[in-house]
């Protein structure tokens, strides 16, 4: 979409300032609200906006990902998250993010041999793992060992080679798994494991992280296709905080293995992709049914700090169709496993019951998001707390990767300068130490 196809012929927003009136055009998307073309704003005013958060500004024009938060709506390159899970899977998904269509016969089976042989990492790059103390955070691993990727593939930092970036994001996408693999092995003292060509994507990575060579482990097909979807589930959701900050981060011209690192740095707050792990530690907070009326009546009162974790969501202030999708793929998981006893799915079941039926939680609209289903699904697969968030890394790589490599084809965009409202001291002289 170009700039001048969606603006509005003469629509214009007029704002009075202390200056005067000025005109500023409209611009409409495909769907979605329109916006206020504020570029010039401050060549005509002299006065910036005050947005913190940028959660009325948008900034950037995107094909990838849409979100209508109020209808319960997420789509990639058009497609309906729930069709996409169903039917599809994590490497077509992929490809579709990359690419804007899905991929006939002949290009998907060129992209997945690609990825597939591209799963191996440097083996001096293995070695850096044991730089890291034995107990160090998965995602402080993968920070570090991400960002390290571009002084070992100087082929494919050129950004503005469209080959090197095709083979950036190839590389990124492909490597991520072994890599998250590499740093949960590392957590729980055990061998790494190589990837094996035979096995597809996501059976690859369950084969990584839990085979071991004292035996032969079998890959579940019930919960690779779980993986598969959580994958697919958390592939991209517009621009987000960690999505901002890969396009931030690239804005400067900064390598893709760089720009990667700094998103994943930014998903590991726990407001954005630790929100699944604060989701289980509440459960575990609870521990019981019998406590779960003293729990909510704390997350009802106003005066109360404990929040409810894994309920509502800043976009989405509907029933996310991720968390519908999570919700059938946790229960799926759990009947596989044979589990049936666990107090925490006890609580888990029972305040999904409260949040659907009891009427502040309508009105709140806090439905269950997929932050709650994901963490129980996790945890039941064998993947500790500490991984959660590096999960979701692996599975974000696919986003910002497409993020990314929009922005640096679309010709709008400007290196990333914030502004501010500045409310320090104005000027002030220099005092010598002898006079304070």
């Amino acid at each position: 979409m170009s700039t001048d196809k969606n603006k509005q012929p003469g629509a214009t927003a007029k704002l009075d300032t202390l200056g005067g009136t000025h005109s500023f055009p409209i611009m409409e998307g495909t769907v979605g609200p329109s916006v206020i073309d504020i570029s010039k704003l401050y060549a005509q005013t002299g006065q910036f906006t005050y947005d913190p958060g940028f959660t009325s500004t948008a900034s950037c024009e995107s094909k990838i990902t849409y979100i209508d938060g109020d209808e319960g709506v997420l789509l990639y390159r058009g497609y309906p998250i729930d069709q996409l899970a169903e039917q599809s899977n994590f490497l077509e998904v992929a490809y579709l993010l990359l690419n804007g269509e899905l991929p006939a016969k002949g290009k998907f089976e060129e992209f997945e041999h690609a990825i597939t042989h591209h799963t191996m990492i440097h083996e001096q790059l293995r070695h850096l793992f044991s730089g890291f103390r034995r107990d160090a955070h998965p995602m402080a691993v993968m920070c570090g060992v991400v960002g390290a990727l571009s002084a070992f593939y100087h082929d494919s930092t050129d950004i503005n080679d469209p080959y090197q970036r095709m083979v950036a994001s190839r590389r990124l996408i492909a490597k991520m798994p072994t890599i998250a693999a590499m740093a949960y092995k590392y957590s729980v003292g055990q061998p790494f494991v190589y990837p094996r060509n035979d096995l597809d994507y996501t059976a690859n990575f369950l084969h990584m992280c839990f085979a071991v060579p004292a035996g032969e482990y079998k890959v579940s097909p019930t919960l690779a296709r779980a993986m598969d979807r959580i994958f697919i589930l958390h592939a991209d959701h517009e621009q987000n905080a960690s999505t901002s900050t890969v396009r931030l981060a690239s804005s400067s011209g900064a390598n893709p293995f760089a720009c990667i690192a700094a998103g994943i740095a930014c998903l590991w707050g726990p407001a954005h992709g630790g929100a699944n792990e604060a989701a289980l530690n509440m459960l575990r907070e609870i521990g019981t049914v019998d406590r779960i009326p003293e729990y909510v009546k704390k997350a009802k009162s106003k005066d109360d700090p404990f929040r409810l974790m894994g309920f509502g969501h800043r976009v989405s202030k509907n029933y996310d169709p991720r968390a519908r999708v999570m919700q059938q793929t946790c229960h799926e998981v759990l009947a596989e496993l044979g589990i049936k006893d666990d107090p925490l799915l006890d609580v888990a079941i029972e305040l999904e019951r409260i949040a659907l039926s009891d009427e502040y939680f309508i009105e709140k609209k806090l439905y269950p998001n997929i932050d709650f289903y994901s963490g129980i699904t996790l945890k039941a697969m064998g993947f500790p707390t500490t991984m959660f968030t590096a999960l979701f890394a692996l599975a974000r790589t696919v986003g910002w990767v497409a993020q990314w490599m929009e922005m640096i084809d679309d010709p709008a965009q400007r290196i990333g300068r914030p502004r501010q409202l500045y409310t320090g001291y104005t000027h002030r002289d220099y005092v010598p130490a002898a006079k304070r």
